[in-house]
């Protein structure tokens, strides 16, 4: 019989008392976790040395520590704004930042939040480097007596819902009962704030042992922020968008990168004039340009696309509202058959326009904004979404039949930190083994990629890092680190082309990764190629190469960022103008005080400078009036920054 409470304590204390010994806890990733459950929880876990606890789980999502200086003047009144001053952050992800974790507890992720561990000895000690598709199992290794979950409730029902996570709870269970183990106690936290999603995401509410529905008022969900797109994001982006096919499938990830694919592929459907001229700056052979010819295209899409994807975002919510992502499957092979050879007759064309979904993913994630679009979609139109399991997902074992049926021309895109010139991919660690996030599902899809007829991996990286005199290239010649093997090479792509290096021999992926390279570093490249014995001794950088450089991207696509075409935030903003043009000139700062000798510099010109800055930017750091010689000096570098940053 299911318990069904109202008190996240009671609920904290009736956990406990229904599991004495330890505590093995399996949580999802992303906004799936109880974080008010789990802090109860911790809490009394961490007074208690005698009763040890292990956390199983990913993506720990907190908002971001307010630091010190401009950075900390900026970031403290948006944390509150955004994410609510009572949004319950995670006890032990701040334990884990400041490896102050007690030792009876112990947290294990498959995937970190980018960057925010990097410099945690507990967490880079317990990451667990795993596929996606792989972590239901190795959760039901450690054998989990207990499991954690938000989920919805139906309007007007009973049901309950898995909502922005049905990812690998559902997995689990059938992993733990494989291996002939007790099933965990199953307890939901009830968030009135989590849009409703059926389909397979819906349970009964006796699926749980434990269903909690505490009173408001409720702590918003955590929204990531949308970030601005630059230059290098466009082109990338723009590159990306002209090798989909109408009619395929399509997978994206996280951050600007795909926010710019996102925005590419809205304005080559409902703009096609402007999205070729744009096309036609960046670079003119585009058109021509073999991968282009074989496995994209630059028309509006006429059937649309499928969307299919491990995490549903901003980006797709752009795309479906646009027209692109609307071409429907159903689980059902034999009609899907039927439309692929074309012999589906009306009632299959009804059926599947009737019950059929258009986007599928496993969790969700996007700004508050996405969140609303999920929620007031009409019951028609939130149909059409289905929340699976990754197992589903992010591989084709099962039903592998249907699976292809449904991911016709898939591509895949993904982003990477850095590549190699013979084809492998560096996306979640450095050399030193630091964790940077994780494989999470990246290497599924590059895999599905090669396995599905007509399907593509397109890896998008941007070709350098900082600026002179500390630019880096993150085309390397070899590096440390790999997440995806070169015998696994297809599609890259950075802001100055296109590499297909399937099926390729090293030598031709040398030159063709090399030709994507920055300018200032392809005679580098190319001298340790040759002395790999991987290039010819004769070979010589064809002068069209030297094009690659990050002033003509901004030259070309100067035009489209001016009048709007590519604006900064293609996909909706979560900071106010003020803000906006303050991101601007801290971004700035931070890249022209990255060494000390251009802060020196910076400084000294922001010192001398007499003109006045920008009074609601000054006003909105608290540097209006500034006091003390540390806040003057900041106000006259932000000052001197804004200036160095006013649009024309």
């Amino acid at each position: 019989m299911t318990d069904h409470l109202e008190d996240l304590d009671a609920a904290a204390a009736l956990i406990l008392q229904r599991i004495p010994g330890p505590l093995r806890i399996g949580a999802p990733l992303g906004i799936g976790k109880p974080h008010r459950l789990l802090n109860a929880l911790y809490d009394r876990i961490a007074a208690d040395p005698a009763r040890p606890m292990q956390l199983y789980t990913a993506l720990s999502l907190n908002p971001p520590a307010p630091g010190g200086g401009l950075e900390g003047r900026f970031v403290r009144p948006f944390v509150q704004r955004h994410f609510g001053a009572d949004f319950p952050a995670l006890k032990y992800v701040q334990a884990l930042q400041g490896d102050a974790l007690p030792a009876h507890i112990q947290v294990e992720e498959f995937y970190m939040q980018s960057g925010a561990l990097l410099h945690s000895a507990q967490a880079q000690r317990n990451y667990t480097s795993l596929n996606y598709t792989h972590a239901a199992d190795a959760v039901a290794q450690r054998a989990p007596n207990l499991i954690v979950q938000k989920v919805a409730r139906e309007p007007d029902g009973t049901r309950l819902s898995f909502s922005c996570n049905n990812d690998i709870t559902q997995d689990t269970l059938d992993a733990v009962r494989r291996r002939g183990l007790p099933r965990p106690l199953l307890v939901a936290e009830v968030d009135p704030q989590l849009p409703w999603i059926g389909g397979s995401a819906a349970v009964e509410p006796s699926f749980f042992d434990v269903v909690v529905t505490p009173p408001g008022p409720y702590p918003r969900l955590f929204g990531l922020p949308r970030q601005p797109v630059a230059d290098a994001d466009y082109a990338i982006g723009l590159y990306a968008s002209a090798l989909v096919r109408d009619g395929g499938t399509l997978q994206i990830g996280i951050g600007t990168l795909a926010d710019a694919l996102c925005h590419a592929l809205a304005l080559r459907h409902t703009d096609n004039a402007r999205y070729r001229q744009v096309l036609a700056a960046l670079d003119p052979a585009l058109a021509a340009h073999p991968a282009v010819q074989e496995c994209g295209g630059l028309a509006p899409f006429s059937i649309g696309l499928f969307g299919c994807s491990e995490m549903l975002n901003e980006g797709f919510r752009q795309l479906v509202q646009c027209g692109v992502i609307k071409r429907k499957v159903l689980d059902d092979a034999e009609l899907m058959q039927r439309v692929a050879d074309g012999s589906a007759d009306a009632d299959d064309q009804a059926r599947l326009q009737r019950d059929g979904e258009y986007l599928q993913g496993a969790f969700y994630l996007g700004s508050p904004e996405f969140y609303a679009w999920l929620r007031e979609m009409t019951p028609e139109a939130r149909a059409g979404i289905g929340m699976h399991r990754i197992s589903a997902i992010n591989q084709l074992y099962g039903d592998e039949r249907l699976r292809r049926l449904q991911r016709r021309e898939a591509r895949f895109f993904n982003s990477c930190m850095m590549a190699t010139a013979l084809g492998a991919a560096v996306s979640d660690a450095l050399d030193d083994g630091r964790v940077v996030s994780g494989v999470g599902g990246q290497y599924n899809f590059v895999a599905m990629a090669h396995a599905l007829d007509g399907a593509r991996s397109v890896l998008m990286f941007r070709a350098t890092r900082g600026e002179a005199p500390a630019l880096h290239s993150n085309l390397h010649w070899n590096y440390g680190h790999t997440t995806i093997p070169r015998h696994l090479r297809d599609l890259y792509l950075n802001e100055y082309g296109v590499a297909d290096l399937r099926g390729m021999t090293d030598e031709d992926c040398v030159v063709a990764m090399t030709g994507i390279a920055d300018a200032a570093f392809q005679p580098a490249l190319l001298q340790q190629a040759k002395r790999a014995r991987k290039l010819a001794a004769d070979f010589v950088a064809p002068a069209p190469w030297q094009r690659n450089r990050a002033e003509r991207v901004r030259a070309a696509l100067a035009p489209f960022r001016a009048d709007g075409t590519l604006p900064d935030y293609p996909l909706g903003s979560d900071f106010s103008e003020v803000e906006q043009r303050l991101l601007r000139a801290l971004a700035w700062l931070k890249r022209h005080t990255a060494d000390t000798g251009s802060k020196l510099v910076t400084v000294a010109r922001a010192l001398l400078s007499r003109q006045a800055g920008d009074p609601a930017c000054l006003q909105r750091m608290a540097l209006d009036a500034p006091h003390g010689i540390g806040a003057r000096v900041e106000a006259r570098l932000l000052a001197y920054a804004l200036r160095q940053t006013r649009s024309p």
